[in-house]
């Protein structure tokens, strides 16, 4: 008897560590709150012409009325140390978001200038930074290292998030930088968004489907008239990676299942989901 109260006195104390555990955890990491925090979307746009596909999808949930009034910035070129050509997306950027985006690969030091302006007000005016990593970290790193700079006393712990969802992205960014990255915010790596049944949705599809079908929205139509045709022009050229599903006449935006992640989206997990609910 005394072996099995000793048991039990074991088992309560392990659930009382879990669950504090577990709060301070769900506290730690906050929710993202649509009123005053920033969602900074990052493609890489090398040399997967995917990222294309995402632009016109993140633009897409934008185009939401649960989702339109978000704070939000967007930055082309956010590539690490992979090798291959660049893909050119920036019409589609102009298309897809006005005024509200920088091009890292034209200046790099200038997009990091203009998205530390952007991040900077955001957290002094008491939201929080969340990133979709469509790429590598390099470039986060280098705005976080300019915040941390400039403002040594903002607990970046609880105030900018990286999330990030692919085993190569992470590959393809200098060690150093990522272990920068991850040492110093909130880094959250979720399951790939290319494959079916891991708890993250499936935005990649070798069916053909067209989206320009499936809006009515005259401005979004423009725009992922503007991304398919970038992709089919510039996937696989010129040693360029090259999609298959994008090939076949698919779609693949898996670098939104971030996005997804972040703003909590529900009921839309595979790409015909997605087109339903936007």
């Amino acid at each position: 008897m005394k072996f099995l109260k000793y048991i039990s006195l074991i088992l309560a104390f392990a659930s009382l560590s879990l669950f504090a555990h577990s709060q301070v955890n769900s506290s730690y990491m906050g929710k993202f709150d649509k009123e005053k925090d920033l969602l900074l979307a990052q493609f890489d746009c090398k040399t997967d012409v995917d990222d294309l596909h995402s632009v016109a999808a993140f633009a897409t949930i934008l185009g939401d009325d649960e989702f339109s009034g978000i704070r939000y910035y967007a930055v082309a070129g956010a590539y690490g140390i992979q090798g291959g050509l660049y893909v050119p997306p920036n019409d589609l950027f102009a298309k897809a978001f006005g005024g509200k985006w920088s091009d890292a690969h034209a200046n790099f030091e200038q997009a990091v200038d203009e998205v530390y302006a952007v991040v900077i007000e955001t957290i002094q005016n008491g939201g929080s930074v969340w990133v979709a990593e469509a790429g590598q970290s390099d470039f986060s790193a280098s705005v976080i290292e300019k915040v941390m700079s400039k403002h040594p006393g903002i607990d970046l712990k609880n105030k900018f998030h990286v999330v990030q969802h692919s085993n190569w992205n992470e590959e393809s960014t200098a060690p150093d930088k990522l272990q920068f990255v991850k040492a110093n915010i909130q880094y959250h790596k979720i399951a790939d968004g290319n494959a079916y049944g891991n708890g993250t949705p499936c935005y990649r599809t070798e069916e053909q489907i067209n989206p320009l079908e499936e809006l009515d929205n005259a401005h979004l139509k423009e725009v992922w008239d503007i991304a398919i045709k970038l992709a089919n022009r510039y996937n696989g050229s010129e040693g360029r990676y090259n999609n298959e599903a994008i090939a076949k006449g698919g779609l693949d935006f898996s670098d939104v299942s971030e996005i997804s992640w972040i703003l909590e989206i529900e009921g839309a997990n595979t790409v015909n989901e997605f087109l339903k609910r936007f």
